[in-house]
């Protein structure tokens, strides 16, 4: 994906559930400076909530295909209880694409994805990088360390998808606040089909569920 604001520009390549590629400039609100930092050639960084979605399609597909091909349900019930499964798997593999972890302040800062990057990351910065619908986001955080003798009262934020300027955290022995946010981020069309997809399958699903319902119905009523 190319990616663009007034503050950051940037190239990310994602492949399957994997960045292996990101190239980013940074323009500093307060001086300008003009900061790059790209991914290092040997690493490749995983999105946790592209592969769970994928495990959650395994297992959808496991539970359709965990029969012999000669095979015949006995009752409708049989039939919605499979259903409900599928329906369960697909649902939980949407739900990683649509919703964001939250996180902590803490939590970014201690994340593998922080080390990353060549050269390393200024420590008054922090990266993010995740799945909101068909959109890959980046955001980038940039801190100031409080003074011991701050007069500000110190509230760490808790988890968040997206933490907003002024956000304080504690971090080794530092006290720290964000200063400025930003985020680009930029449409992935496969996970547009993919979220697609999973509409029209869960729509299938439904669809026999009330055949299958609609059938129990007439076959269970008996007539005086």
């Amino acid at each position: 994906m190319c990616c663009s604001t007034d503050q950051v520009k940037g190239v990310l390549t994602l492949q399957g559930d994997a960045l292996s590629q990101a190239d980013v400039n940074l323009k500093m609100p307060r001086n300008n400076q003009l900061l790059h930092f790209a991914f290092r050639e040997d690493k490749q960084w995983k999105l946790q909530q592209i592969q769970d979605a994928r495990n959650h399609v395994s297992q959808a597909i496991y539970l359709l295909n965990n029969r012999d091909e000669s095979y015949q349900f006995r009752t409708g019930a049989e039939v919605l209880k499979l259903m409900d499964a599928v329906m369960l798997q697909l649902t939980r593999a949407r739900n990683r694409l649509t919703t964001p972890a939250t996180l902590t302040l803490p939590e970014i800062a201690a994340s593998g994805l922080t080390r990353m990057f060549a050269p390393a990351l200024p420590s008054d910065l922090l990266v993010n990088v995740y799945i909101n619908l068909n959109k890959l986001c980046l955001t980038v955080y940039q801190l100031h360390a409080l003074q011991p003798n701050s007069t500000k009262n110190f509230r760490p934020a808790g988890g968040s998808v997206l933490h907003s300027p002024g956000a304080m955290f504690e971090w080794g022995s530092q006290r720290l606040e964000v200063s400025h946010v930003h985020k680009v981020e930029s449409v992935i069309p496969w996970l547009n089909d993919a979220l697609v997809f999973f509409t029209v399958s869960l729509q299938l699903c439904q669809q026999l569920k009330d055949k299958i319902s609609v059938f129990s119905s007439y076959w269970s009523y008996r007539p005086f």
